[in-house]
């Protein structure tokens, strides 16, 4: 059976969430927690290992077991994006290219093995582990790239998330109106929709004198589970309206 989301308006909605809220965990783990990037890295990697274990040993696709395993690959990136940074000194730029050999590697074995990048359906366990191992590095590439708009270019948070909000719109045009690969798309995408997320969450939490509204992380992550378990809770019933038969009215015989 299928084991991912199909890709939809509201799979964009939560993505966009659950990037948002990666960033704000992600900084409350190694900031507000003052556990530092190492450890911070170490708990996140910890947790979404069993989250993939779990999620990849499911016999079809769970929507709650999904959008955790996202959630986990967005806080991961957040803590691989300033370990390279901060901790191991290479720079965003540096880090960005890093992730994209990563990302490419990733997408060429699985293309080499399947012949195939679909991600809607999925149904092999190794196909899918692929699909999880892009996303990782995807996750992570955008918060390196998002970071790089703020710290390197300077542009404030709500600046880097409209250059990001433009590449997306750029992303839909072209999938209405021209021929390009959607799978080409959809990665493209993916991909930016994490820095549009996490400069929102920067936005949310980083102090006033910065451009932020400096909101505690821990109540700006709350509110963003909240928000995100909603739609999530709409796109549940929606699958169902769509799964369940259509009755047909009974014919009154005379």
């Amino acid at each position: 059976m299928n084991k991912v989301a199909e890709v939809t308006i509201y799979f964009w909605i939560m993505k966009i969430l659950a990037t948002t809220l990666g960033e704000t965990a992600g900084d409350f783990i190694s900031m507000s927690l003052g556990l530092g990037y190492y450890v911070g890295f170490a708990i996140t990697f910890s947790i979404l290992t069993v989250i993939l274990f779990t999620q990849i040993k499911a016999d079809r696709y769970r929507p709650i077991l999904y959008w955790t395993a996202i959630i986990a690959t967005t806080t991961a990136g957040t803590e691989v994006s300033d370990l390279m940074d901060r901790s191991l000194g290479l720079g965003y730029a540096v880090g960005s290219l890093i992730l994209v050999a990563g990302l490419l590697a990733a997408l060429t074995i699985w293309y080499y093995r399947d012949r195939d990048l679909s991600v809607y359906p999925i149904f092999k366990k190794d196909g899918e582990t692929m699909y999880w191992l892009a996303i990782v590095f995807s996750n992570s590439l955008g918060t390196a790239f998002g970071d790089f708009l703020t710290s390197n270019l300077g542009l404030s948070y709500i600046h880097g998330a409209f250059v990001t909000a433009s590449v997306i719109g750029i992303v839909i045009a072209l999938h209405y109106w021209t021929q390009l690969n959607d799978i080409l798309l959809f990665w493209v995408a993916f991909i930016f929709t994490r820095p549009f997320g996490a400069t929102f969450g920067d936005f949310l939490t980083k102090p006033i004198n910065t451009g932020g509204l400096n909101l505690p992380r821990s109540y700006a992550s709350v509110v963003t589970l909240l928000l995100l378990a909603t739609i999530l809770f709409f796109s549940m019933q929606s699958e169902k309206r769509k799964l369940s038969p259509v009755r047909k009215p009974h014919k009154i015989r005379y």
